[in-house]
């Protein structure tokens, strides 16, 4: 290395090289362009603090001067000043921008800075410090940060791979510990904890190399293991938990409101459809007439929600008695409140619990629902010939054919009683009973 005699200072290749950096004829470079340079050179170079400060203070020094070269002369003091860096921080920034062919150094015969003006003032020339390497190596920053930055996607994308491979392997061997504790996972482990030592940490600038594809290996592994644990789904067959048909249909609605796809066969002292209608004039309200056991059912089904009985109780009598006898629990426990709230008694003043104790009752053998019946029914024909009520009896005082035929009906059977409104109601909404 020579010494440079102008001002001491080393000569250098790097100073050499730089003094080929010129700028285009007639050029004239502002100094906002001349920053955005630095700022570019900054992160393409990846220079430290000090080195940053320095050479943003020597592009605000310069004043667009009509040169070609550009050309600035801070002292060491201002630049201290500016920057807030020692004069020996100073010196080693300018040194390090200098290697980078950053800047030229331009040293006067007595190693000051300063400029050399015309008589009309304006700068001809200077010494201290040329930036035009600077400005000229714009298209080099911009590829080498371009470049950086798809390195940077790229390595983030190989970060969030081994993530999730990670996490991937780390849960089937969770899954294998869990469900199947006889499988040795002694070296998956190992080979897990190995991997893990090898990752950096996400803030480091490279990954080793085939770390991706060890740990894409170590997830199929892990995954495989547990595939092969769990018997490839071909050992053993699927058992299969449904006994019902396979004839029955997927779709089977709800069960709590769905009529009883069979009826039971009534035995033999059970009221036949004759004697409950006899029995119960309140049934004369159900839109349809009462002919055989189906219909019984059917209107039993229909008028339980006139009770502001729960779906499940009417699902638990049809199981604890059979269709019939349930159907004809609700209509017997819908007369007794029609017939009670009609006395103005108003004793029964939940019908939903009270029928749930008739069901229990009728259950347990305390009552004889067709005893209960035959009594009913006296009672209503001895009514009817003593004047109370007119006879009236027949199951179909409403066509399904003719709506309603209330006419045909005594004032307070039609709807005067509680059941009455139940089924005013019903029948406005459709002919769907409503629980109020």
């Amino acid at each position: 290395m020579q010494l440079a005699s102008s001002g001491g200072r080393r000569l250098r290749h790097a100073a050499l090289a730089a003094r080929k950096f010129v700028l285009e004829s007639g050029r004239t470079v502002t100094r906002k362009e001349l920053s955005a340079a630095a700022r570019d050179a900054a992160k393409a170079l990846r220079l430290s603090a000090p080195q940053r400060l320095v050479l943003s203070q020597l592009v605000v020094c310069w004043g667009e001067h009509d040169i070609d070269r550009l050309l600035v002369w801070p002292s060491n003091q201002r630049l201290t000043t500016a920057t807030g860096l020692s004069e020996r921080s100073i010196r080693n920034a300018v040194r390090a921008l200098i290697e980078l062919q950053l800047l030229l150094p331009k040293d006067s015969p007595n190693g000051k800075r300063y400029a050399v003006r015309d008589k009309q003032g304006n700068v001809i020339d200077a010494f201290g410090f040329d930036v035009t390497p600077l400005y000229a190596r714009r298209g080099e920053w911009a590829a080498t940060t371009a470049a950086q930055r798809q390195m940077k996607e790229l390595l983030k994308r190989s970060f969030d791979e081994i993530t999730i491979c990670r996490r991937a392997t780390e849960e089937a061997l969770h899954a294998l510990a869990r469900d199947h504790q006889s499988v040795d996972r002694a070296d998956l482990e190992k080979r897990l904890a190995v991997l893990k030592a090898r990752t950096p940490k996400r803030s480091g600038t490279t990954l080793p190399a085939g770390l991706a594809d060890a740990w894409s290996e170590m997830r199929q592994l892990a995954e495989e293991a547990f595939y092969q644990a769990s018997c490839d789904g071909t050992t053993f067959r699927h058992i299969e938990a449904e006994k019902e048909s396979s004839s029955e249909t997927c779709y089977k609605g709800d069960q709590n409101d769905a009529e009883p796809a069979a009826y039971d066969t009534p035995p033999s002292h059970l009221p036949l459809p004759a004697l409950v209608v006899e029995a119960c004039p309140v049934i004369d309200g159900y839109a349809h007439p009462i002919r055989d056991t189906a219909d019984l059912v059917a209107a039993g089904s229909f008028l339980r929600a006139c009770l502001g009985t729960h779906p499940s109780a009417w699902t638990e009598a049809v199981e604890e008695l059979g269709a019939i006898r349930a159907a004809t629990a609700v209509i017997y426990v819908l007369q007794r409140h029609e017939d009670d709230v009609r006395s103005g008694r108003n004793s029964i003043r939940n019908p939903g619990g009270y029928f749930r104790s008739m069901v229990r009752l009728i259950k347990n053998a305390e009552i004889d629902l067709q005893a209960e019946l035959l009594t009913l029914r006296r009672h209503k024909l001895a009514q009817q010939d003593g004047g109370a009520l007119p006879r009236h009896g027949r199951c179909d005082a409403y066509r399904p054919d003719h709506g309603p035929q209330t006419d045909h009906l005594p004032r307070d059977r039609a709807g005067t009683g509680a059941s009455g409104i139940f089924m005013r109601r019903a029948f406005a909404q459709g002919s769907r009973c409503v629980a109020v």
